[in-house]
């Protein structure tokens, strides 16, 4: 199969933010090739995480540009065309405030499925990636309230992979669970990737971990307007020692 020359993910002169005259972010512009690892890093405040939604669809800039695969983004939110919000799987930092309490865990892994008219699919695919997260035993019949935060997170990362999406943004992925949580589920992420060669935006303010993890990390410096985008190293990927992190 012939690669795609464009790149599965490109920002171009973000403003965004929640306040139009005082943005969080201002003229960022950031590129994530397939099958590439692009680490965003930068103190709290700084608008990371309003970029990452940004990128997911999730949040529209006042000004600037989001393609994935080449093609701009044509809308946000539920506006924005099934193709390209079924291409970009997101997690995020808190998973008790991206998970419906009402669901089952196997039900919160189905949904994007199931709201995509392909609900047939759902017992094979909740299985596949139950195992693959590691959720085990009868964790799948239980609500959010009955589970850790750690569960919850493995069951969020198996909703993010569901659609099998071309770009995973992962805002804090890790920042709530404990050292082995951490390992488990970068792990998962990079065997998705490995396998599908998906491009991956990794959100985060620990450095070792995003170094270890991305192929090359960019930071966010700065807040409040005047936030720019740079590249500051290259780091090969090493998912396998993450738990320092």
């Amino acid at each position: 199969m012939t690669a795609d020359p464009h790149p599965a993910l490109e920002l171009s002169g973000i403003t965004a933010g929640y306040e139009r005259r005082a943005p969080v972010l201002r003229d960022v512009s950031l590129t994530v090739h397939g099958s590439e690892a692009v680490g965003l890093l930068g103190p709290s405040g700084c608008g990371k995480s309003t970029l990452a939604k940004v990128a997911a669809l999730l949040h529209r800039p006042y000004a600037g540009t989001v393609r994935l695969g080449g093609e701009p983004a044509r809308g946000w939110r539920h506006r924005a065309p099934r193709a390209q919000r079924t291409a970009v799987g997101v997690v995020f930092q808190q998973p008790r405030l991206a998970a419906d309490p009402r669901l089952t865990l196997a039900a919160l892994i189905a949904e994007p499925l199931r709201a995509t008219g392909r609900g047939r699919e759902a017992t094979e695919r909740v299985r596949e990636l139950a195992d693959a997260v590691g959720l085990g035993g009868d964790l799948l019949d239980r609500r959010p309230h009955e589970v850790s935060d750690g569960q919850l997170q493995r069951a969020c990362v198996a909703r993010a992979l569901v659609l099998r999406p071309r770009v995973l943004v992962c805002d804090e992925m890790t920042a709530m669970l404990d050292a082995s949580t951490t390992a488990a589920l970068v792990t998962v992420v990079e065997d998705y990737r490995q396998r599908s060669g998906a491009a991956l935006l990794a959100v985060g303010h620990d450095r070792t971990l995003l170094e270890r993890w991305c192929d090359r990390t960019v930071e966010l410096a700065g807040a409040g307007g005047g936030t720019d985008g740079e590249e500051v190293r290259s780091a090969p990927r090493a998912p396998a020692d993450t738990s320092a992190g």
